[in-house]
């Protein structure tokens, strides 16, 4: 498949105003009655404003598709947003707030807030998982010196990644805590039943197989894949979200975690296909709180 490149993205996004014309379609293109008159109707586009009017004599109402989507109430350019959700899409290790204010020319507070409203888009599914299953878990955060109280000032991240080479689709949340209380209903939710649960020999996993069949690693005793055990795929996984929050993000607050993990979750499971396509799609459906 041809990838998504920056031509193309100029080509089929030249200004506003076909941005605008994209988003509407993409909304309310099926749309033949109006629904304030009720009158079979077209849409025409209302002179500098963001917003569409019913060609109905005396009825005077509009639509704005921008309206509880991400760009709402956002003064800045609509092509500087479809400008970032390329970048963000054809990025492998994710796209900073600074990186995107010298792209964008925008102060930082703007190109902020553009990549929170671009990761609400990157929202996990809830279809579940299936087949074998990896599970681990892992911390993101700073660093303390020595064993006693290295995890205070850390993250938990726990994700279950299927064993499928190429196509396998991961799931993770971020918690207070990466204990049994939130790992078991997290299986549950997220891994169909009849599926083969694998994970190291952490406790927090003892009871899943009362639930499913269960095997495990012993990585204290040096074991790292036996018999078609191993975690090595979510460990995988782990190893490109922490690079690039290192490398690219730096320091990411636990209140915002959860965004950063669905963003590197969105690109790994789309990665056998170009996403800008999809994202820019998503952008203009998708309906955010």
């Amino acid at each position: 498949m041809k990838n998504y490149t920056l031509q193309d993205l100029q080509k089929d996004f030249p200004n506003d105003d076909v941005c605008l014309e994209t988003i509407f379609q993409a909304r309310y293109g099926d749309l033949k009655f109006c629904p304030h008159c009720g009158a079979e109707t077209k849409f025409y586009r209302l002179r500098n404003k963001k917003a569409y009017g019913c060609k109905q004599p005396h009825c005077g109402f509009t639509l704005s598709p921008t309206a509880n989507m991400i760009f709402d109430h956002s003064p800045t350019p609509l092509t500087k947003w479809f400008y970032a959700l390329y970048l963000f899409s054809v990025s492998k290790n994710g796209v900073s707030a600074m990186e995107l204010q010298r792209h964008l020319g925008v102060t930082y507070k703007c190109a902020w807030r553009i990549c929170n409203q671009i990761r609400l888009l990157m929202q996990q599914k809830s279809n579940q998982l299936s087949g074998i299953v990896e599970i681990d878990e892992t911390y993101i955060g700073g660093r303390r010196k020595g064993n006693e109280g290295k995890f205070d000032n850390k993250t938990a991240v726990i994700g279950m990644v299927e064993k499928q080479k190429g196509s396998g689709q991961v799931k993770a949340i971020a918690t207070k805590r990466a204990d049994a209380t939130v790992a078991l209903p997290f299986i549950r939710a997220m891994a169909k039943h009849g599926s083969e649960i694998q994970s190291d020999e952490s406790t927090i996993y003892y009871r899943v197989k009362r639930e499913y069949i269960h095997r495990y690693i012993n990585h204290s005793k040096e074991e790292y894949s036996k018999d078609g055990i191993s975690t090595n795929t979510i460990e995988g996984f782990w190893s490109q979200m922490k690079r690039s929050i290192d490398g690219t993000y730096h320091c990411v607050s636990p209140k915002y975690l959860q965004l950063y993990v669905n963003e590197f979750a969105y690109r790994y499971n789309l990665r056998q296909q170009p996403i800008a396509p999809s994202l820019l799609e998503l952008a203009s459906l998708k309906q955010v709180k």
